[in-house]
């Protein structure tokens, strides 16, 4: 593979990433959301119910910057805090399910069903080549997520 077609792949993943968050961004003002508010919900919809500090090691958002975060959230009812029974002093945060379904699945549902299709129409081959590309670069983005909040330690 020369450079030119090496650069061209990396455009290509540098406009991918852009276009995601314009479209991440537009998903969010849909639901009432400021940027990237509605990706944390995803993280509490996939871990299920976790506590700020845990939350704030996931997304490496300060725990400052989660309390607020978790304000937000709880003000419109999507996530709400509650004690730890074997610890009053923990406080968990509970993602609220249904809403959270009711506000972002609808402008995802044409998005979601394009994309079937789309990876659908790529050959066994295509798709393992697409599946090992991407988790090969998602373990690039997490060593290298690690290697720069190590730094500010």
């Amino acid at each position: 593979m020369t450079q030119e077609e090496i650069r061209h792949l990396r455009k290509l993943g540098q406009q991918y990433a852009y276009t995601s968050i314009q479209m991440h961004e537009a998903v969010a003002r849909n639901a009432g959301l400021p940027g990237t508010d509605h990706k944390y919900l995803g993280f509490l919809m996939e871990k299920g119910q976790m506590t700020a500090g845990e939350l704030s090691q996931l997304t490496g958002l300060t725990t400052g910057a989660v309390t607020g975060l978790i304000d937000r959230l709880e003000k419109k009812e999507l996530v709400k805090r509650q004690f730890a029974p074997e610890d009053r002093r923990k406080v968990h945060i509970v993602p609220n399910t249904e809403k959270i379904m009711e506000l972002l699945v609808p402008p995802y549902e044409e998005f979601r069903a394009r994309t079937e299709k789309l990876i659908a129409s790529f050959s066994e081959e295509e798709r393992q080549v697409i599946e090992s590309y991407l988790s090969k670069t998602i373990g690039l983005m997490e060593e290298t997520t690690t290697r720069i909040q190590g730094k500010k330690s």
